[in-house]
C-alpha cells in the first residue's frame, strides 16, 4: 500500500527533455573504436590498401 500523501509521477506525465545541441547522450567515437583502441600504432596504410584492392574494384 502507498501512502495517500506521497505523488508518484506517472509515466505519462509531460517531462521536460533538453534537446539542444550541447546534450550529448554518446560521443561521436569511443576510445575502443581508435587504432591505439584496437592495439595498432596510430597511421594508417590507408596507400597499401589501395595498391592491392583487385582490379575489378575500378
Amino acid at each position: 500500500m502507498t501512502d495517500p500523501g506521497i505523488q508518484v509521477p506517472r509515466d505519462d506525465d509531460d517531462r521536460v527533455v533538453d534537446l539542444s545541441e550541447d546534450f550529448v547522450v554518446l560521443p561521436e567515437q569511443t576510445t575502443d573504436d581508435t587504432d591505439r583502441g584496437w592495439g595498432e600504432r596510430p597511421g594508417g596504410n590507408d596507400d597499401w590498401l589501395l595498391g592491392e584492392r583487385p582490379p575489378h574494384w575500378d
